[in-house]
């Protein structure tokens, strides 16, 4: 198995061992606090360690905390957009972002990922960020401008430099 691999094998094994799961309304016990966005329906989570999330409204997630120290270090995201911020110095393995199609695993950078229509869309904006379907251990490694839309089934995941419609589409609903 490729080095590449093992690195994958380990984030999913650690994502689902001895976890606790932290409802959204318990984000305090999490380690992060909700900020409203003023004139917007959006909130902005303010986590340990640096983290910041912006979530759009609507987002259906969960934040886990993998290591059991009361800080949330993973999100559960089952519906819309979240916008990520970790700094280099975040959680041990860095941060993981799990939804339906896809496990998006990274430290020090700023990215988006976002669940809709049978799919998981990630991209980078800062930063580099490893993404895997659950069930494989093949994965590929975004850089600056690059995203992937992944979806169910087993096929290579195709990196591709979005247009820049679709990135101020994407950032236009977290308000960037």
């Amino acid at each position: 198995m490729t080095a590449r691999g093992r690195y994958f094998r380990s984030l999913v094994a650690g994502l689902f061992a001895g976890v606790f799961w932290v409802d959204t309304a318990l984000a305090q016990d999490a380690g992060c606090t909700f900020e409203p966005v003023a004139g917007t329906s959006r909130q902005i989570l303010r986590c340990q360690e640096g983290l910041t999330i912006i979530v759009e409204d609507g987002a259906r997630f969960t934040l886990v905390d993998r290591d059991g120290n009361g800080n949330a270090d993973a999100v559960r995201l089952r519906r819309k957009a979240l916008l990520l911020e970790a700094p280099a110095s975040g959680a041990k393995g860095g941060f993981v972002v799990v939804t339906p199609q896809a496990i998006a695993a990274v430290r020090g950078t700023k990215w988006t990922v976002d669940v809709g229509q049978g799919k998981t869309s990630v991209f980078v904006l800062r930063g580099r960020v490893a993404v895997q379907r659950p069930a494989s251990t093949a994965g590929v490694v975004l850089r600056p401008g690059e995203g992937v839309d992944v979806e169910a089934g087993t096929g290579a995941l195709t990196i591709k430099r979005w247009p820049a419609k679709r990135v101020s589409a994407l950032m236009a609903r977290l308000g960037q």
